[in-house]
Protein backbone atom coordinates (compact mmCIF):
# COMPACT_ATOMS: atom_id res chain seq x y z
CA UNK A 1 0.00 0.00 0.00
CA UNK A 2 1.13 3.34 -0.91
CA UNK A 3 0.61 6.09 1.52
CA UNK A 4 -1.31 9.11 0.10
CA UNK A 5 -1.44 12.42 1.56
CA UNK A 6 -4.73 13.78 2.53
CA UNK A 7 -6.24 17.53 3.69
CA UNK A 8 -8.94 18.30 6.50
CA UNK A 9 -10.84 21.47 4.75
CA UNK A 10 -11.57 22.59 8.44
CA UNK A 11 -7.96 24.13 8.39
CA UNK A 12 -7.28 27.57 7.21
CA UNK A 13 -4.68 29.54 6.52
CA UNK A 14 -2.22 30.63 8.24
CA UNK A 15 -2.95 27.09 9.97
CA UNK A 16 -2.47 23.94 7.75
CA UNK A 17 -1.58 20.01 8.23
CA UNK A 18 -0.50 17.39 5.52
CA UNK A 19 -1.97 13.85 7.05
CA UNK A 20 -0.97 10.78 5.34
CA UNK A 21 -2.79 6.92 5.53
CA UNK A 22 -1.00 3.84 7.41
CA UNK A 23 1.66 3.20 5.80
CA UNK A 24 2.45 -0.82 5.57
CA UNK A 25 6.17 -1.96 6.31
CA UNK A 26 8.95 -1.66 9.40
CA UNK A 27 10.95 1.55 10.11
CA UNK A 28 14.43 0.86 8.29
CA UNK A 29 16.63 1.73 11.50
CA UNK A 30 14.83 -1.91 12.69
CA UNK A 31 16.67 -4.07 10.05
CA UNK A 32 19.51 -1.79 8.06
CA UNK A 33 22.44 -3.54 10.07
CA UNK A 34 21.06 -6.64 9.10
CA UNK A 35 20.67 -5.90 5.35
CA UNK A 36 23.42 -7.14 3.13
CA UNK A 37 25.11 -4.41 0.16
CA UNK A 38 23.04 -4.86 -2.46
CA UNK A 39 19.63 -4.38 -0.17
CA UNK A 40 21.30 -1.34 1.40
CA UNK A 41 21.94 -0.21 -1.56
CA UNK A 42 18.52 -0.54 -3.64
CA UNK A 43 17.08 0.95 -0.53
CA UNK A 44 19.39 4.41 -0.94
CA UNK A 45 18.51 4.70 -4.72
CA UNK A 46 14.93 4.33 -4.00
CA UNK A 47 15.52 7.33 -1.57
CA UNK A 48 17.55 9.39 -4.18
CA UNK A 49 14.26 9.06 -6.70
CA UNK A 50 11.88 10.14 -4.27
CA UNK A 51 13.80 13.14 -3.07
CA UNK A 52 14.52 14.04 -6.28
CA UNK A 53 10.71 13.88 -7.02
CA UNK A 54 9.83 15.95 -3.89
CA UNK A 55 12.47 18.82 -4.97
CA UNK A 56 10.45 19.46 -8.37
CA UNK A 57 7.47 20.37 -5.91
CA UNK A 58 6.88 23.84 -7.23
CA UNK A 59 5.88 26.56 -4.25
CA UNK A 60 2.66 27.88 -4.28
CA UNK A 61 2.74 31.46 -5.52
CA UNK A 62 1.81 33.35 -2.23
CA UNK A 63 5.15 31.52 -0.95
CA UNK A 64 7.29 33.10 -3.83
CA UNK A 65 9.05 35.73 -1.40
CA UNK A 66 11.19 33.64 0.90
CA UNK A 67 14.29 31.74 -0.04
CA UNK A 68 13.75 29.71 2.92
CA UNK A 69 10.30 28.51 4.88
CA UNK A 70 8.06 26.45 5.56
CA UNK A 71 5.59 24.49 3.85
CA UNK A 72 3.58 26.88 5.36
CA UNK A 73 5.23 29.95 4.52
CA UNK A 74 5.97 29.95 8.36
CA UNK A 75 10.15 31.06 9.46
CA UNK A 76 12.34 28.31 10.22
CA UNK A 77 12.96 26.70 13.91
CA UNK A 78 16.05 25.35 12.64
CA UNK A 79 18.51 25.50 15.30
CA UNK A 80 20.82 26.50 12.56
CA UNK A 81 19.12 29.40 10.88
CA UNK A 82 16.73 30.84 13.48
CA UNK A 83 16.73 34.37 14.02
CA UNK A 84 18.56 35.82 17.07
CA UNK A 85 16.34 38.94 16.97
CA UNK A 86 12.53 39.87 17.26
CA UNK A 87 10.36 40.37 15.26
CA UNK A 88 12.26 37.38 13.14
CA UNK A 89 13.42 38.36 10.11
CA UNK A 90 12.87 36.27 6.47
CA UNK A 91 15.64 34.55 4.57
CA UNK A 92 15.66 35.94 1.41
CA UNK A 93 18.30 35.01 -0.44
CA UNK A 94 21.52 32.21 0.04
CA UNK A 95 23.08 35.14 1.33
CA UNK A 96 21.13 35.89 3.77
CA UNK A 97 20.97 32.15 4.67
CA UNK A 98 24.53 31.86 5.00
CA UNK A 99 25.04 35.09 6.98
CA UNK A 100 22.51 33.42 9.80
CA UNK A 101 24.24 30.69 10.05
CA UNK A 102 27.64 32.66 10.75
CA UNK A 103 25.83 35.19 12.90
CA UNK A 104 24.66 31.98 14.94
CA UNK A 105 27.87 30.41 15.09
CA UNK A 106 29.37 33.84 16.38
CA UNK A 107 26.82 35.09 19.01
CA UNK A 108 27.19 31.30 20.37
CA UNK A 109 30.97 31.20 20.74
CA UNK A 110 32.62 30.13 17.60
CA UNK A 111 35.77 31.53 17.28
CA UNK A 112 37.76 28.77 15.44
CA UNK A 113 36.70 29.18 11.57
CA UNK A 114 35.81 33.06 12.73
CA UNK A 115 37.10 34.82 9.98
CA UNK A 116 36.44 31.60 7.39
CA UNK A 117 33.32 29.77 8.05
CA UNK A 118 31.37 32.31 5.60
CA UNK A 119 33.31 31.30 3.16
CA UNK A 120 33.03 27.72 3.83
CA UNK A 121 29.27 27.48 3.71
CA UNK A 122 27.49 25.85 0.76
CA UNK A 123 26.15 28.03 -2.12
CA UNK A 124 22.93 27.44 -3.56
CA UNK A 125 21.23 30.21 -5.69
CA UNK A 126 17.66 28.39 -5.41
CA UNK A 127 15.54 26.86 -3.05
CA UNK A 128 13.94 23.09 -3.33
CA UNK A 129 11.01 21.57 -1.48
CA UNK A 130 12.42 18.67 1.04
CA UNK A 131 11.71 16.40 3.78
CA UNK A 132 14.93 17.89 6.08
CA UNK A 133 14.82 14.66 8.62
CA UNK A 134 15.05 11.32 6.35
CA UNK A 135 16.47 9.68 9.30
CA UNK A 136 16.09 5.90 9.46
CA UNK A 137 13.43 5.65 11.91
CA UNK A 138 11.49 7.63 9.42
CA UNK A 139 11.52 5.09 6.72
CA UNK A 140 9.15 2.40 6.32
CA UNK A 141 10.45 -0.59 3.92
CA UNK A 142 8.25 -3.72 3.36
CA UNK A 143 9.18 -7.25 3.92
CA UNK A 144 11.38 -7.40 0.36
CA UNK A 145 13.21 -3.74 1.26
CA UNK A 146 10.98 -2.17 -0.71
CA UNK A 147 10.65 1.61 0.27
CA UNK A 148 6.74 2.37 1.14
CA UNK A 149 6.79 5.67 2.46
CA UNK A 150 8.12 8.30 5.41
CA UNK A 151 7.04 9.52 8.44
CA UNK A 152 7.35 13.04 9.66
CA UNK A 153 6.78 15.86 7.82
CA UNK A 154 7.04 18.98 10.31
CA UNK A 155 10.27 20.26 9.22
CA UNK A 156 8.95 19.95 5.10
CA UNK A 157 9.82 23.31 3.60
CA UNK A 158 11.42 25.07 0.70
CA UNK A 159 15.76 24.91 1.92
CA UNK A 160 18.83 25.14 -0.60
CA UNK A 161 19.54 22.60 -2.65
CA UNK A 162 22.21 20.84 -0.48
CA UNK A 163 19.99 21.15 2.71
CA UNK A 164 18.95 17.50 2.47
CA UNK A 165 21.89 16.04 1.87
CA UNK A 166 23.84 17.84 4.45
CA UNK A 167 20.52 16.47 6.85
CA UNK A 168 21.02 12.83 5.65
CA UNK A 169 24.58 13.03 6.48
CA UNK A 170 24.19 14.50 10.01
CA UNK A 171 25.80 11.54 12.61
CA UNK A 172 22.53 10.74 14.32
CA UNK A 173 22.57 7.23 13.66
CA UNK A 174 24.86 4.54 14.15
CA UNK A 175 26.39 2.18 11.38
CA UNK A 176 27.20 2.80 8.16
CA UNK A 177 23.77 4.56 7.02
CA UNK A 178 25.11 7.47 6.15
CA UNK A 179 28.32 5.98 4.34
CA UNK A 180 25.57 4.53 1.77
CA UNK A 181 23.70 7.69 1.09
CA UNK A 182 26.43 8.94 0.16
CA UNK A 183 27.74 6.29 -2.02
CA UNK A 184 24.64 6.64 -3.66
CA UNK A 185 23.96 10.34 -3.55
CA UNK A 186 23.38 11.88 -7.21
CA UNK A 187 25.53 14.78 -6.14
CA UNK A 188 27.84 15.97 -3.44
CA UNK A 189 28.54 18.93 -1.37
CA UNK A 190 31.30 19.88 0.97
CA UNK A 191 29.90 20.02 4.38
CA UNK A 192 33.36 21.66 5.78
CA UNK A 193 31.24 24.91 6.73
CA UNK A 194 27.95 22.99 8.00
CA UNK A 195 29.73 20.43 9.95
CA UNK A 196 31.95 23.52 11.69
CA UNK A 197 28.92 25.82 12.77
CA UNK A 198 26.63 21.97 13.89
CA UNK A 199 29.53 21.49 16.35
CA UNK A 200 28.58 25.18 17.94
CA UNK A 201 25.39 25.09 17.70
CA UNK A 202 24.26 21.69 18.91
Amino acid sequence: MKPKPFFKPNFHPPEGMVGMTIISGIPLEQKWNRLDDEAKESICLQLWDLISKVRNIARPHELEGPYQCAADGSLSRDPMLEDLQEPRRPLTSDWELRARIYERYLNFGGSRYENQLLNMLPRSERSVFINADIVPRNIIVDEQNNFTGILDWESVGWYPEYWEYAQIMRPAFGGDWSVWMEKTAPQRWDLGGINAARKVLF
